[in-house]
């Protein structure tokens, strides 16, 4: 979103942004708004240790409509799949004011995966009054659904906006024989997440000199699970790490293995494989193109897929090679100029060529 805030501060003349937060999740806010230099407007402060996501809900809902009130806006632009982007919209439809929905029309056609992401998002499309959608196949999705296609602005994702501005930043970064770990679904929680770990815990037995550096959310049902491996002496369990130092890794491993919706979208942008460690995806453009690919919770099949890609380099050099269908980096101009009125010219990513190593 930090792009989109960006962009809409540089035409002061046509957009008066107040940017608020609402910290549903602190820690990573604020490293993420230092990385780019940006602090809120109005931070709401309603991160909880262990709050349920119906007390969280209860908070955001009373405070969104707070602000609602006080602000008065023509627009609400809301991002993803969160909490926070499920009660601001409602909020804003309760008070009429026109939200917009940053990364709209990704579905898995699932409720319970992911929980409760598919659900959330699902309503904020139902009450916006624009998608800005990151695929063609999320604004078919949204079309689907009865959005007119005068709302839906075909954009590419911001995430890839925010990438290669700190990428450019930042310049080359050399490829290590690294592979990237995240995972921390809902759904995953017990047996499915059990089996990943096992699955880490014999990769880094087959291959002794690669490092597997696991990036451990702070969940207590991820820490507890996670911790099995904490004597296996290339596996490297890390805290969560600030966004500046998790793309780092991302452009520094051979491919990654996640439950994350977001590095799925990030790895192409880097030419990295994902081995995506759920049983469904909303992001079904990376399986198309051969640049991510399904293995779910299943430890035999986890072990087979990363083997696959340690073992053979044609292998994984196969899916770096299709442009990314995510974004282009332009995704903020296109919904400066969708806010504004202005004709663009709606992203392809049959044009997406730009990579950095």
């Amino acid at each position: 979103m930090v792009p989109v805030l960006q962009r809409l501060r540089r035409e002061p003349a046509q957009f008066d942004v107040t940017f608020c937060a609402t910290a549903q999740h602190r820690r990573l806010l604020d490293q993420v708004l230092g990385l780019f230099g940006v602090s809120p407007d109005l931070d709401l402060d309603l991160m909880r240790e262990d709050q349920t996501l119906s007390e969280l809900a209860s908070r955001l809902f009373l405070e969104a409509d707070r602000v609602l009130a006080q602000i008065a806006p023509d627009w609400l632009l809301v991002q993803g799949d969160t909490t926070t982007a499920l009660c601001c919209a409602l909020a804003a439809f309760h008070r009429g004011v026109r939200v917009g929905h940053v990364e709209a029309g990704l579905r898995t056609g699932d409720l319970g995966a992911p929980f409760p992401e598919e659900m959330n998002r699902r309503v904020v499309d139902l009450v916006c009054a624009a998608g800005f959608a990151p695929t063609r196949r999320a604004a078919e999705a949204l079309a689907a659904e009865g959005l007119p296609r005068n709302r839906v602005h075909l954009t590419g994702n911001t995430v890839v906006d925010a990438l290669l501005q700190i990428a450019d930043r930042e310049g080359p970064v050399p490829e290590e024989d690294l592979v990237l770990i995240t995972a921390h679904r809902r759904e995953s929680f017990g047996e499915p997440l059990a089996g990943i770990v096992r699955a880490i815990a014999r990769l880094a037995r087959a291959f002794p000199r690669t490092r597997f550096v696991h990036v451990v959310h702070p969940n207590p049902n991820v820490l507890q699970a996670v911790r099995r491996n904490e004597g296996l002496a290339n596996v490297e369990l890390t805290e969560p790490l600030d966004y500046g130092s998790l793309v780092r890794l991302l452009r520094r491993c051979r491919f990654a293995l996640t439950d994350s919706g977001g590095i799925q979208e990030e790895a192409p942008t880097f030419r990295k494989p994902v081995l995506v460690l759920r049983e469904k995806t909303e992001r079904p453009e990376g399986l198309e193109a051969g640049i991510a690919r399904l293995v779910g919770t299943d430890e035999e099949r986890i072990f087979a897929e990363a083997s696959r890609l340690l073992t053979d380099e044609d292998a994984r050099r196969s899916m770096t090679e299709a442009p990314n269908p995510y974004g282009d980096g332009r995704a903020s101009d296109r919904i400066a100029d969708a806010l504004a009125g202005r004709p663009y010219s709606p992203f392809s990513s049959a044009t997406s060529r730009r990579a950095l190593a």
